[in-house]
């Protein structure tokens, strides 16, 4: 049994509400935009960090995490992205993997809108965490975290914090 956290689009943005939404976690997964390594280094720091990189991230960040991540975690198959889309409307190089792969877990950030989709077509659940950071049109700062028992998601919780609060 394996409890995640997981955010996206942090925009080199970390604060101790993440750290203690995150405390009880074994890993973090991020869906990019990190905005900078320092950012990443400080989450990995704290706990073990699973990301991808995102549109913002510099060539610094790009070099050090990949666009895309596939990978299992205890019986679960995971996709990990920045841009991917959700259900229905899925970008195409996305699409092609899912279809190939069959993932049970595909996650992605970008839109800063958090979204938690159970995609009937492909049987995976689809998980956009929205945005952690501080930067973009977003009114309330967002995270996830879940835990993943043998092939069972289950547990989720979401973190939701009002723009303006915490160190902004």
């Amino acid at each position: 049994m394996k409890r995640i956290g997981f955010l996206s689009d942090t925009h080199s943005h970390w604060d101790e509400s993440l750290s203690t939404f995150f405390e009880s976690c074994d890993e973090i997964w991020h869906a990019g935009d990190i905005g900078n390594l320092e950012t990443a280094d400080t989450i990995a720091a704290f706990k073990p960090l699973k990301a991808v990189h995102g549109n913002i991230d510099d060539f610094k960040v790009r070099s050090v995490y990949p666009k895309i991540q596939r990978f299992t975690s205890e019986g679960v198959s995971v996709l990990l992205t920045h841009i991917g889309g959700y259900p229905g409307k899925y970008e195409a190089a996305i699409r092609a993997i899912i279809e190939e792969e069959n993932p049970k877990l595909f996650i992605c950030g970008h839109s800063h809108i958090l979204k938690v989709i159970y995609d009937k077509k492909y049987n995976l659940l689809h998980i956009n965490p929205g945005a952690a950071g501080i930067q973009g049109m977003h009114r309330v700062r967002t995270a996830v975290r879940f835990t993943i028992d043998g092939t069972d998601i289950k547990d989720l919780e979401i973190l939701e914090i009002p723009r303006g609060k915490g160190r902004e």
